[in-house]
């Protein structure tokens, strides 16, 4: 799941949030020096990622896409699927995306400090264009899909696969909708087993 999924499902602790979101900037198991909750997050994060990419639904998604794509497959359907959040908020949660949205832009800059300099790096570039409130919208997931592109120097031709949301989107809604209700329960349960493994 990309960065407003990953956010969503740490259930509003905020030190869950913060490791949640830097868990990519963090190599291995080098992450001791954050307090406990945060690194309940990183190692939620990187359950979630375990549990998306072997899930049967994620794999249909990745089936659907052009065979262009190659290994990249995975980090596009991680982007339609906070599409399909984003756009399906309410659904969701009670508070608004651009309330929600402006929290977690709030909190992450309130501990800019302990963030990974990965992380320091992009959050000046997630704020400025708004990309979490941006992913409801077609345009923003189009920017996002792009800038991978550039990061990739075009090899991962992820700048076309808006052709891809835009042809099957009804498709991926089905799929993320299914998928999600999985993510949710798995995430919750997993949640309360690290922090009971941690404090036994």
């Amino acid at each position: 799941m990309n960065f407003l999924a990953h956010l969503y499902l740490s259930e509003q602790n905020t030190n869950i949030m913060i490791g949640n979101f830097i868990a990519d900037g963090i190599p291995g198991n080098k992450f001791d020096m954050y307090q406990e909750e945060i690194q309940q997050g990183i190692r939620l994060h990187r359950e979630i990622d375990t549990f998306t990419d072997t899930h049967a639904i994620v794999r249909k998604s990745k089936r659907r896409l052009h065979e262009r794509y190659k290994h990249y497959k995975g980090v596009i359907i991680d982007i339609f699927y906070d599409y399909y959040l984003a756009k399906n908020w309410m659904l969701f949660s009670e508070i608004p995306l651009d309330a929600y949205v402006k929290s977690v832009y709030a909190l992450l800059q309130a501990n800019f400090d302990i963030l990974p300099k990965k992380t320091q790096e992009l959050l000046p570039y997630m704020i400025r264009y708004d990309w979490l409130y941006n992913y409801q919208y077609k345009e923003g997931i189009r920017q996002v899909l792009n800038g991978m592109n550039r990061r990739t120097k075009g090899i991962s031709q992820m700048d076309l696969a808006i052709e891809d949301l835009e042809s099957l989107e009804d498709e991926f809604e089905q799929d993320f909708m299914l998928f999600f209700k999985d993510l949710c329960i798995f995430s919750s349960e997993k949640l309360k087993q690290i922090a009971q493994t941690k404090t036994s």
